[in-house]
């Protein structure tokens, strides 16, 4: 599997299993992510993110944290 979320069809999921246990399809964990991409995201997001604080005004930066703030006291 290339990292493809399992099928929800409970006959595809039964021929995924034995697919697995006889060795046709290698099994790999829906979890696990390929350390290059993860970096490569990593590193574009702290880029990103100080681009974006650098170019907002203190008003925008006011605002995008009381939506922050909302978003986090409404998940509650």
């Amino acid at each position: 599997m290339n990292g493809a979320r399992r099928p929800r069809d409970s006959n595809q999921l039964a021929k995924l299993v034995v697919d697995i246990a006889t060795g046709e399809v290698e099994d790999k964990a829906t979890g696990e992510k390929d350390a290059s991409l993860a970096a490569r995201g990593r590193k574009g997001g702290k880029i990103g993110g100080a681009a974006r604080a650098a170019r907002m005004t203190p008003e925008d930066r006011s605002q995008a944290a009381k939506v922050a703030a909302q978003a986090r006291w409404a998940a509650e």
